[in-house]
Parts: C-alpha cells; structure tokens; sequence
C-alpha cells in the first residue's frame, strides 16, 4: 500500500538524524555519508518545495509556514555544503556537523510539529495518498538524475536563462524584486518570474 507524504517526510528526517548522528560518533563514516546526506536533503527539499509546500500554503492556509520551511532549506544546504572542504577529521569539520545537524533537526522537529498536523487536517487520506506518490516521485528524480556527488541544488537541472543561479540566489532575487508567490515556485518558475520582473523595473 502506498504510503502518505506525510509517513515519507517523517520516514526522511528519520533517515537524516541516524546519518547525522553516525557521522558524529564516527569520522571515518563522514567521507561517504557527507554527500549522501546533502543529495538527500536537496532531494527532499526540492520534493517538499514542488509538491508540498503549496498545499500547505493554499489548502492549509498555511503560507507562512510554507515560506519559512523554505528559508530552512536553504539555510540547512548552506551549512552542509560549507563541511565539504573540510578535513573530516578536524574540530573545524566537528563545530560545522554540529551547526549543520542543528539546522537539520530544527526543521525537522517544526516540520512535524506545525506543518504535517496542518496538512493533516486540511486534507483527507487520498489526498495525501497522492501527494506521497508525486513526493516520492520527485525525490527519486532528484537523487538520481542529479548524477553522482551532486549534493547541491546548483548542479541539478539545466541553467536555462538564469546564468546558472542557485535557487537560493533566485529566490533572494525574488524576494528583491517583490514577486509574489515565489515560496511556492521551483527554479524554473522563480527564473521566469525573475526575468519578467527585472523587465517591469
């Protein structure tokens, strides 16, 4: 039986927590589980970020929310991606794991405590049903269309007219620009919106 998006959300924090916590008992895991652990978060941001955030924001009223699980993903893929240069035997990379799994399980505790109940109850179970399928979908996508050790949400999909931008840099652009709805817009979408906008001005 299909799983709800909500058990698979909660199944990935699971999954993230036990990585993040064996990388801090053991360093000699860091080299292999670092990167794994950044593609499964940009997996399950990007998955969030299409098919679940705006659900949240329009069916739960919960756009807020929504926004700010967002800003947490990015904040959460900034700290990661600063641990690659390090030595994963250093108390640099230590200090920096820490900061980056304190990010990680904030948002994941908020998540499951304000986002998921709101989406719970704003939907009934085939809904959510469905919502799993596209989840699932789009993470799977993400994971292995991205191409090996493509942990940063930079190096996946094609530059189209954006110059190469992180999504980060679009949604900051964005946010500048004053677009409307860009909490809810993938990469594609925010540099469409970027691009018309900078012709407005």
């Amino acid at each position: 039986m299909p799983e709800d998006v909500i058990a698979l959300i909660t199944s990935d924090h699971r999954e993230m927590e036990r990585a993040l916590e064996l990388m801090k008992k053991d360093k000699s895991t860091r080299p292999l589980l670092l990167p794994l652990s950044l593609a499964m978060l940009a997996a399950h941001s990007r998955a969030e970020e299409q098919h679940v955030y705006p659900v949240v924001a329009k069916e739960a009223g919960e756009k807020d929310q929504a926004h700010h699980g967002i800003e947490e993903h990015l904040q959460a893929e900034e700290l990661g991606r600063r641990l690659l240069p390090l030595d994963p035997e250093s108390p640099d990379f230590d200090s920096a794991l820490e900061e980056f799994a304190a990010a990680v399980l904030h948002h994941a505790h908020e998540e499951e405590q304000e986002i998921l109940p709101a989406l719970r109850e704003a939907v009934d179970s085939e809904r959510l049903t469905e919502l799993g399928k596209a989840f699932a979908a789009k993470r799977a996508e993400e994971l292995t269309g991205a191409g090996s050790g493509s942990h940063d949400r930079r190096s996946s999909g094609g530059n189209g007219g954006n110059g190469g931008k992180s999504k980060a840099e679009l949604y900051e652009e964005a946010r500048e620009l004053g677009v409307e709805g860009r909490s809810a817009m993938d990469k594609e979408q925010l540099a469409e919106q970027v691009e018309q906008a900078r012709r407005q001005t």
